[in-house]
């Protein structure tokens, strides 16, 4: 049976804050401050157990290995001067999954499997040399080709940036879909992260019928106040767009091509007048879960610090009053990650596939959460500071800890 399945990312070992990322707010704004590895993966934990409880399919993936001597190697980067190399070698950034792959579920397919291009990620250097290994990892979960087609990346002149750039709306997860591909031309003093040929690639790759698909260009405005991705100013699920009013560069026609397509769309839209695009990019209101339950309502799962912002909570109030679509808003302590510039819909992929045709290994349940949870309490540093980056010992404590995750989940092919 099709359901979906969301994928989180565990967060890595070496999770620290070198402020990598330009166009990332959070990210620059923290740039240099002490992380803590431990505290982030059990938050990650902790948020995913909280959807199992609401009876949602929850998967994982592993931290890919760091630091990628490998990368280092290729690039001849020189520890004592390249600083900023170095610390790329160590990003931990692979846990947030909605940038690792783009996923088109078996109905909208010719072939009718369900599609996975993994992203190139090409436009930041930290993120660039995740691929290889994601792609092992995907290939391996998704190892089942009568049901799943993984994609290696689309050739590296189109940046592409995976699902935070891709929506789907549905009468329900199963059913046949219309999928919208969001990119950006221009962002001012950031760059635009997703290629329009790229996301043209991707949609072509996954043989989706050109009548159920939709392209939009990400409003310049917002990719210039920080929203680097789609997902941090617009969230769809089943027939439902939650978007801000400034998502889309031509906002009437986006929402016209998408009905066109689909109309049972029904638009919730943030106004800029009551919540602008600073408090929604700041609270990452957007950078939400946007869920099905299994009794049919729909729950937006929000970072805290939605609930912190009164512009933004006040908003989430008189929505939820109006009896509209979007029936709970659940805040999640995901700090770690909101300081890195991740929200809750960062840290997870959406799949919708039966789950009795993915590796078992990749998919949570009470037991395996208190495996993860004892592995993480027991192995991963404490804190990381920017200047431990480059220094064998931790890179000996992060090596040690990710091999004691992958011997306890007994997945030797990804040592």
């Amino acid at each position: 049976m099709l359901k979906e399945i969301n994928f989180d990312g565990i967060v890595g070992p070496s999770h620290n804050y070198a402020g990598l990322s330009l166009g990332n707010l959070a990210a620059t704004a923290h740039a240099g401050d002490v992380a803590y590895p431990r505290a982030a993966a059990l938050q990650g934990i902790a948020k995913m157990r909280g959807n199992m409880a609401r009876g949602l399919a929850q998967g994982f993936f592993v931290p890919l290995p760091r630091p990628n001597i490998r990368w280092l190697d290729q690039i001849a980067a020189d520890e004592a001067t390249d600083t900023g190399l170095v610390a790329g070698a160590w990003s931990a950034s692979s846990m947030w999954t909605a940038n690792a792959v783009t996923v088109s579920p078996a109905p909208d397919t010719a072939d009718g499997r369900c599609h996975l291009t993994v992203a190139n990620l090409v436009t930041m250097p930290h993120r660039s040399h995740e691929w290889p290994d994601t792609l092992a990892q995907l290939r391996l979960m998704f190892a089942n080709a009568g049901h799943f087609a993984v994609h290696g990346p689309v050739p590296p002149t189109f940046g592409d940036e995976g699902a935070a750039n891709h929506m789907r709306l549905a009468s329900a997860h199963g059913a046949p879909g219309v999928e919208v591909f969001v990119f950006g031309k221009g962002g001012g003093p950031f760059p635009a992260r997703q290629h329009e040929q790229a996301s043209r690639i991707v949609a072509r790759s996954h043989g989706l019928d050109p009548d159920r698909v939709v392209f939009a260009e990400q409003s310049p405005e917002a990719i210039a106040a920080g929203a680097f991705h789609n997902d941090v100013v617009a969230v769809a699920n089943e027939r439902v767009l939650f978007a801000h009013e400034r998502a889309f560069a031509d906002r009437d026609g986006a929402y016209a091509a998408i009905r066109a397509r689909f109309p049972e769309l029904e638009v919730v839209e943030v106004p800029d007048a009551e919540v602008g695009l600073a408090d929604a990019i700041a609270s990452y209101l957007f950078n939400a879960q946007l869920l099905t339950l299994p009794d049919a309502t729909m729950a937006l799962v929000v970072p805290d610090e939605c609930r912190e912002n009164t512009v933004v909570w006040d908003w989430c109030e008189r929505m939820l009053a109006s009896n509209g679509p979007i029936r709970q808003v659940i805040p999640v302590d995901v700090r770690q990650s909101m300081a890195n510039g991740g929200g809750p819909a960062c840290l997870r992929l959406r799949v919708v596939a039966d789950p009795a045709t993915v590796d078992s290994r990749f998919l949570l349940d009470e037991t395996r959460a208190d495996l993860l949870e004892r592995v993480i309490s027991l192995t991963w540093p404490e804190q990381v500071d920017p200047s431990d980056l480059g220094k064998s010992s931790l890179a000996k404590t992060v090596t040690d800890a990710r091999n004691a995750l992958i011997d306890a989940l007994l997945l030797p092919e990804l040592a």
